[in-house]
């Protein structure tokens, strides 16, 4: 072999962001000129070179060159010893390379850099912060938190007293500002504080000086401004109704009540009045008011089998058996109803809410229909005679009512009937599931007495 190369020392420090020079020396001991070429090999490769790149030596002759460590003052680079090799490598003899190798310590740094976020709160019970701890560093680091005394209008507590940080990593401590005195109204009064972040040098060592970071603290009041405003507007315009019902509201209602104390009704009154034996039972003792036939509880059945219908005559109907007197001359108010059940496929069914007693004439004005099971089919109202009244879709309705300006007259002898014809029996949310449909219909008009022929 025609190469000698050694290192003067075979270990070195490197202190982070400064540049430090191992020498190496290279002897030709061949017989031709040579020129050499040189390779940094192993971890610190990325920040070391060798000076100058390229020597050229006799046969014979020896040269220096040195090996120049610039570990970068960051993270990236941890404390602590590696190895390291130079490749030497002769350009005419290739088989001749030699590797000398070292070892390389990189001394510690300990750099923190503290932020607050955000840097500055309000609230009026407490405000919130966290503060940011970034370990710029080669090696972990243990940072006291704490706050700076300064104000006593407000404490800053912290979820944890200290923060373990690894090189290049960052940690958050949060800390939360309470003011000593609750503010229920006024100004908003802000309170200025100061929080660090002490690094804690290993033993033996100084330690570094802590990371001081300012913030702020704005205690709003707990009763927001707009409050007071607020109660003296609604205050006002409680004051305006109550003044709006007595002059405007009031006097109409009792106006309108006034109105309709008329004479018919006056006279109306002391004839139902009058009508009534001492004890408040009806003299005419039938035990219905103003019904014939139709009048009490009726069934029937239809061509389905279902059980019939149920008419209630509205006890409000005047006595109407015999006698009469005025009020059934000028019409006493009357109502009915009734109720048909029908099973599907068995044929229409047919039940009567009211039939007219004789000497009378029903004048029918109101009708309600109800369809409360939502079932399916088709009712039919009549009056009298054939007179078809309503023809309704069971399926289109729930309830519906229907009120005639001109009355419809219903002779003595006529009924009024209603006749379901059942398609399918609805389903009502929440209960057992029907046989049959249910149809109810209630009616009101008034009942005259007819003229003496």
């Amino acid at each position: 072999m025609s190469l000698t190369a050694s290192l003067d020392a075979t270990s070195v420090t490197a202190a982070p962001g400064e540049v430090t020079a191992l020498p190496l020396q290279i002897l030709n001991s061949g017989r031709t000129v040579e020129e050499y070429h040189f390779e940094v090999v192993g971890a610190c490769a990325a920040w070391s070179a060798v000076e100058p790149a390229v020597l050229s030596l006799y046969p014979g002759d020896s040269g220096t060159v040195s090996l120049m460590l610039r570990p970068p003052r960051d993270a990236t680079v941890p404390a602590g010893e590696t190895t390291f090799g130079i490749r030497v490598m002769p350009r005419g003899e290739a088989a001749d390379t030699v590797v000398p190798e070292g070892r390389v310590t990189v001394l510690p740094f300990t750099e923190t850099t503290a932020e607050l976020v955000p840097r500055s709160s309000n609230g009026s019970r407490s405000g919130r912060h966290q503060l940011a701890v970034d370990n710029r560093g080669n090696v972990p680091v243990t940072v006291r938190l704490g706050a700076q005394s300064g104000t006593e209008q407000a404490r800053v507590d912290f979820d944890v007293p200290e923060l373990r940080i690894e090189p290049g990593q960052a940690r958050f401590g949060k800390l939360r500002i309470r003011p000593a005195r609750r503010m229920w109204r006024g100004t908003p009064v802000t309170h200025p504080f100061q929080v660090f972040a002490a690094p804690q040098a290993p033993e033996g060592e100084e330690a570094p000086a802590p990371v001081l970071v300012d913030g702020s603290y704005q205690q709003d009041p707990i009763l927001p401004r707009w409050l007071p405003r607020a109660l003296i507007t609604a205050a006002v315009l409680v004051l305006a109704l109550v003044g709006i019902w007595y002059l405007l509201l009031r006097p109409a209602v009792k106006s309108a009540a006034r109105e309709a104390v008329t004479p018919e009704a006056v006279r109306s009154a002391a004839a139902a009045d009058k009508s009534r034996s001492p004890d408040g039972t009806d003299p005419a003792g039938a035990g219905s008011a103003g019904t014939g036939p139709g009048g009490g509880d009726s069934a029937g059945t239809g061509p389905g089998g279902a059980s019939g219908p149920t008419t209630s005559p509205s006890p409000s109907a005047p006595g109407g058996g015999v006698g009469g007197g005025d009020d059934m001359a000028a019409g006493a108010p009357t109502s009915a109803q009734v109720r048909v059940q029908d099973g599907v496929g068995g044929g229409p069914n047919t039940g009567t809410a009211l039939e007219v007693p004789a000497g009378r004439t029903f004048q029918l004005t109101d009708i309600v229909v109800q369809n409360p099971q939502g079932d399916a089919g088709t009712v039919t109202v009549t009056a009298g005679g054939n007179t078809r009244v309503l023809s309704l879709g069971l399926e289109n309705f729930r309830d519906s009512d229907y009120h005639f300006v001109t009355p419809i007259q219903v002779p003595a002898g006529g009924k009024v009937t209603m006749t379901i014809d059942c398609r399918r029996v609805g389903k009502p949310v929440g209960a057992p599931a029907p046989a049959r449909c249910s149809t109810s219909m209630f009616l009101g008009g008034t009942m005259r007495a007819d003229a003496a022929g």
